[in-house]
């Protein structure tokens, strides 16, 4: 072995640049939030060859001063921390006074600037082993660009790493992706080979932001967007979270904002898997775009190289806050009514509707031809008549323990003249769906998928109200745990009596298993309460005994709801309707399909050529 010498410069940063340099769209990262520090309002990137031949991006921003040119590219050099107290309550996207230099060491770099009260602009190269500055006058308007040309030259090793053209120039532009989503204020242009891929404007109106959202997500993620604004404990959230019904094969619409940084972390991850369990199908992954703000002396941002992943101080009231919140959000997502659209005008003289008869027989034993017609709703008459004869066998049938809804629940709506969110019931299709009328057109409902959600929800409803109730185990349970584990043990025993556990520390590596809930008493506990520990241990946190429950609840709910085949009468069929419009997460099963789709007048002119 030879002796201990100091690294030159030139191969300390090389070694560095290997943290966070990892493609060209690690450069681009790390300019552009050089450049959203700087206070930029317009950032523009060009691109070639997928950034190995040249990476350049301009902003409008503070600048850099001709004095402090010199350190600019010098290794951990910086203008946005100076003491400890700095960075523990970092305010900034960049930080750590490595990218410029890391990059220098790898590239060809050549950085221009002119601050707004300097009347020239002074550019920066670095040549040589010992990566000496050079100056020199150039010409620029305020602000800063940055060229980085021939990316790895000097490390063929890198550059054999580097993927197709396309595949850097895509990871690129999810950067800047990420990037102005998280500066909504700011424009963005990228161009490759001279191309313009994006122009955003900057956005500074609710209307705007949803438009730039909608730009970088797709009109179907704005489309099925629910808006998230929530603030306590001085926690804010605020964004977008997709309905269940709009879910990926891939967790690859899913952008998360600490105080303006992109992260991807566990607790996070974790706290939005558990708000979505109700309600998504399985190997299905959420979308989201969502903004957290916090104080910056309770977030670590200083735990990784590239910035990517953050260390919260109160890391379980931040995951109960953003699972709370994002589960009442999906919770209240049920049918709503919605402003009749206006529709073109047409030559054809739409047919008429038949609204069927009172008779509570089913469809297929009604009449032919019913006493109304009409064109929107039917009258209150009708369907008075419907709930009133609903309510006839209301007792004799035993559908109030199926369905719950009296007929005056219903009688109500109608009284009030309000238009139904759903509509109301027009027939049954081969005995599986529901076909209604609302103001906007047709509705199809899933009539057991949609039931099955009502029962489940009064299942659970029912559960909470008479709390968990528990049973003490014949035998106790002795398992073999970690340290951490037990330690998670004592540290949460409350919550876990709460959860209807009773878990005791037998030792520093054992604990015993005494009681658990009732409901559970024939799954597997063990595998139970190794997963609940676990979670515990991981987040401080668990939902595994409720979501364990749930499934249980959801499987009896799938037996008790009304099955395919079944004969419904249109008044069991409005009573479906109204329940659903008053049900919690009514829009998917327990599975997390959908149970009721709309087809607009307009998409059914649409589907006939209407207009044309």
């Amino acid at each position: 072995m030879s002796k201990i010498h100091l690294l030159s410069p030139r191969l300390a940063n090389q070694i560095a640049a290997g943290e966070v340099v990892e493609r060209p769209s690690s450069v681009v990262k790390e300019l552009v939030e050089n450049a959203l520090d700087a206070g930029a309002r317009k950032i523009e990137v060009d691109i070639e060859n997928g950034g190995v031949k040249l990476i350049r991006i301009r902003d409008d921003g503070g600048g850099i001063p001709r004095e402090d040119l010199p350190l600019a590219l010098s290794r951990h050099a910086t203008s946005k921390i100076e003491t400890l107290e700095d960075l523990e309550a970092v305010a900034t996207l960049g930080f750590r006074g490595e990218a410029l230099a890391s990059i220098c060491s790898v590239s060809r770099l050549a950085l221009t600037s002119r601050p707004q009260n300097q009347g020239e602009a002074w550019k920066v190269e670095v040549e040589g082993r010992e990566m000496k500055p050079e100056i020199s006058p150039a010409a620029h308007t305020p602000g800063t660009t940055v060229e980085v040309r021939d990316l790895f030259y000097n490390t063929p090793a890198r550059r054999k790493f580097m993927r197709t053209e396309k595949t850097e120039f895509g990871h690129i532009e999810e950067i800047i992706k990420r990037q102005a989503l998280g500066r909504l204020s700011v424009a963005f242009t990228l161009r490759h080979n001279q191309k313009v891929v994006h122009q955003l404007r900057p956005a500074a109106s609710e209307e705007d932001h949803i438009r730039r959202i909608g730009q970088l997500c797709g009109a179907n993620f704005i489309e099925s967007a629910i808006p998230i604004n929530v603030s306590a404990s001085g926690l804010s959230l605020t964004g977008w979270v997709a309905k269940p019904t709009f879910s990926r094969s891939q967790a690859d619409l899913q952008y998360f904002f600490v105080n303006g940084r992109v992260i991807r972390d566990k607790l996070v991850a974790h706290a939005v898997r558990q708000a979505y369990q109700d309600v998504l199908y399985h190997g299905r992954h959420p979308a989201f775009v969502l903004y957290l703000e916090l104080d910056p002396a309770t977030v670590d941002v200083n735990v990784h190289p590239t910035k990517h992943e953050v260390r919260f101080r109160e890391g379980r009231m931040v995951h109960d806050f953003l699972f709370r919140s994002l589960h009442r959000a999906l919770a209240e997502v049920k049918p709503q009514a919605a402003a009749v659209e206006t529709l073109p005008v047409v030559e054809q003289e739409r047919p008429v509707m038949q609204w069927p008869t009172q008779d509570a027989l089913p469809l297929r034993q009604q009449p032919a031809a019913s006493g109304f017609s009409m064109t929107g709703n039917p009258p209150a008459s009708a369907v008075r008549d419907q709930i009133s004869a609903y309510g006839q066998l209301h007792d004799k049938s035993g559908l109030s323990d199926m369905f719950g809804a009296a007929p005056e629940k219903v009688l109500s709506v109608v009284d009030d003249a309000v238009e139904a969110p759903l509509g109301y019931a027009i027939a049954q299709l081969h005995g599986v769906f529901v076909l209604a009328q609302n103001a906007q057109g047709m509705v199809l409902v899933d009539m057991h998928a949609a039931h099955e959600r009502i029962v489940y929800e009064r299942m659970k409803r029912s559960l909470h109200n008479s709390g968990v109730t528990t049973q003490p185990m014949l035998v106790p349970m002795n398992l073999a745990v970690s340290r951490r584990e037990s330690l998670a043990v004592e540290e949460n025993a409350e919550t876990l009596r709460q959860l209807g556990l009773e878990i005791t520390a037998a030792g520093a590596e054992s604990i015993i298993v005494r009681q658990v809930p009732a409901l559970l008493r024939n799954a597997n506990v063990e595998a139970l309460v190794r997963d609940v520990i676990a979670e515990l241990a991981e987040h401080g946190s668990t939902r595994k005994v409720e979501e364990t429950m749930n499934e249980l609840l959801g499987t009896m709910a799938c037996h008790g709801a009304v099955r395919a085949n079944r004969q419904l009468t249109i008044a069991e069929m409005n009573a479906l309707l109204r329940d659903m419009e008053d049900t919690e997460r009514s829009g998917q099963c327990n599975h997390g399909r959908p149970t009721w789709v709309q087809l607009t007048m307009s998409e059914l002119d649409k589907l006939f050529l209407r207009g044309r």
